[in-house]
């Protein structure tokens, strides 16, 4: 199916921040990529979707995720994690570090480049429905020196996992290797908030401020949160992204909201899972917080959403993220929940229901009809064509 016709939306939800709705009812897709959005497009396609008046809006982020290597987590001895995230509207994943790999070696700068490495490019041949999974976090370790780096970037490796997380612990020594990476384009996240797993620390406002990452992950903890004032002296004194998570504190999330938005700031706002945890295995996990911040805020839906797709991808530098004509067509179709007072998607988060979803799209691809992880939507897709869901949601 070279070319795909999506008509008949409800809302189409850009992704971008300042501009919430992209002005349209259709989406034409060629070979993967949006062509055009706007107002009943009839041109010739492969396969047409009819989305019956539903909502559509980007694939979701997932900013933070702890994969191993395949759909599996030994952390929660799960397998199919990822494939349940994809029902979930997650079409990609961020890595904050293949911390969960049993046996880790702890301390030992080679064994954290090879993971590293081998993670990043497991992943690029292994796609479960699709899902684009950014792995291979580099943790700081111990005697790592910037001819370290070098060699991870030329393996293709861009992210540094969760500062706090390796044995680098120190802020003066961290923050010096942070700046190395930065200068490398790689992209730094810090552990925020309490320990989450044996072997790593308190990271408080001083070291945030002091180490300057790219992204300050999970500010509402994972799973524990750092103080209200260390949260504010975070916002106010840096210019990172700033990540909410499922598996966090859900009063600090509405903190970190209110500050943010008293601030003009919410363009900083991203939303990660931190899963698998402690916690869990979240298949709903961003939905979910999506949700919580709509229904508990004033924030209007359409831009929490995009706090969750085109916020986080800004910050990482992808293209996926945003709905537009030359980015990749990674979509997700969903309607008020059967059974809801809400009238679409979009009222449906703003009252703290979780919308169904009807079809997830990576890549100009249906992956996902009818999900089997949310309640079914109020409307179903129709198809005409090529165009065909998979079957096996609810």
């Amino acid at each position: 199916m070279k070319s795909v016709l999506i008509r008949n939306a409800g809302k189409v939800v850009s992704g971008r921040f300042e501009k919430p709705f992209a002005d349209g009812d259709s989406i034409y897709i060629t070979d993967g990529v949006v062509e055009e959005i706007g107002w009943n497009i009839s041109k010739k396609a492969d396969g047409v979707i009819d989305v019956n008046q539903m909502t559509v809006v980007p694939g979701l982020f997932d900013s933070h995720v702890h994969p191993v290597f395949g759909d599996f987590t030994p952390r929660q001895n799960t397998l199919g994690f990822i494939e349940s995230s994809v029902h979930g509207g997650v079409t990609t994943f961020i890595s904050a570090g293949e911390v969960h790999l049993p046996g880790r070696p702890r301390g030992d700068k080679e064994a954290a480049k090879a993971l590293a490495i081998l993670a990043h490019k497991s992943f690029k041949n292994f796609r479960p429905l699709g899902a684009k999974i950014h792995a291979g976090a580099l943790l700081l370790e111990k005697g790592l020196v910037e001819k370290d780096f070098e060699d991870v970037v030329k393996a293709g490796v861009w992210l540094v996992g969760e500062v706090g997380l390796g044995s680098v612990q120190d802020p003066d020594e961290a923050a010096e290797l942070v700046h190395t990476a930065q200068k490398h384009g790689m992209k730094v996240v810090i552990h925020t908030g309490g320990a989450s797993i044996p072997g790593s620390t308190v990271i408080n406002a001083d070291v945030v401020l002091k180490v300057r990452p790219d992204v300050v992950s999970h500010i509402n903890g994972g799973p524990t949160s750092p103080s209200a004032q260390d949260i504010r002296r975070i916002i106010e004194n840096t210019a990172s992204a700033v990540e909410v998570v499922q598996c966090g504190n859900f009063r600090s999330i509405l903190e970190t909201v209110k500050i943010l938005h008293s601030r003009n700031e919410l363009h900083r706002l991203i939303i990660g899972n931190d899963s698998p945890s402690g916690t869990g295995v979240i298949p709903l996990g961003i939905i979910r917080t999506i949700s919580f911040i709509a229904s508990n805020t004033d924030v209007a839906a359409e831009k929490v959403v995009c706090t969750a797709t085109g916020n986080t991808g800004k910050v990482f530098g992808l293209k996926e993220g945003i709905l537009e004509p030359g980015r990749p067509a990674d979509l997700v179709v969903i309607d008020a929940p059967y059974g809801s007072v809400a009238k679409d998607a979009l009222e449906a988060f703003s009252i703290g229901d979780i919308p169904g979803v009807a079809m997830v799209m990576v890549d100009g691809v249906p992956r996902v009809g009818r999900s089997r992880m949310t309640p079914p939507p109020s409307r179903q897709v129709k198809t005409e064509g090529d165009a065909k869901l998979p079957e096996g949601g609810h």
